[in-house]
């Protein structure tokens, strides 16, 4: 018991001995900046590592999403495109079904008159006119010359009903017994007549 307190007694002298050695506390001295030094860079280096570790899945993900949101803005350009296409292409047909029915001047026959619906470049004259063959195609008449059918269809334009402008898509209703007067009043013109009324049915071959 007496030896190992001996021991111990030895020991810690020997340990006073060697820290008050004045090599060894004038060595920690001169190095003590270089130490501090080092034990700097490795608290700075460690600090950036562990920075570069928390940003480094950020911008991963802030790529990612912007990758998906590029993606998803080429889909909808792509889709609105496709859309534009196929409106234009509906747009366009519908032109052409517009412009098919406006060209011509369409006829719907009542059992008391014939109404005509105004196509491109109509006038009331041109109606009245369409009008006249209508009921002629039902009650064919031979001896109504051109002449006869101009007299006709410019009664027709003075006496309906309807005196405005024609646009396409205007309706204008033609009594049968309008023109069946017409016809009687054209077959009472005298020689004349018919001869300045000619000049005028030269200028509209379909009537002959």
């Amino acid at each position: 018991m007496e030896f190992n307190q001996n021991q111990e007694t030895e020991n810690e002298q020997n340990a006073n001995e060697e820290f008050n050695n004045p090599t060894m506390r004038q060595w920690f001295q001169d190095n003590l900046r270089v130490i501090v030094s080092v034990f700097i860079v490795i608290i700075i280096a460690a600090g950036i590592y562990s920075y570069s570790n928390r940003t480094q899945v950020p911008e991963e993900k802030e790529q990612n999403e912007q990758s998906d949101i590029l993606k998803n803005l080429a889909g909808d350009e792509e889709n609105s495109s496709e859309k534009i296409i196929l409106e234009g292409q509906d747009s366009i047909k519908a032109d052409k079904q517009t412009n098919q029915i406006s060209s011509t001047t369409t006829s719907q026959e009542t059992e008391q008159s014939f109404i005509e619906t105004a196509g491109k470049g109509d006038s009331l004259t041109r109606l009245a006119r369409k009008a006249l063959a209508d009921y002629l195609e039902k009650n064919p008449d031979s001896s109504l010359s051109p002449e006869h059918k101009i007299y006709i269809e410019d009664y027709l334009r003075k006496n309906i009903a309807y005196q405005e402008r024609v646009f396409v898509g205007t309706t204008v209703e033609f009594s049968k017994s309008l023109i069946g007067d017409a016809i009687g009043k054209s077959k009472n013109l005298n020689e004349n007549q018919i001869k300045n009324l000619h000049k005028y049915a030269l200028r509209v071959p379909s009537l002959s």
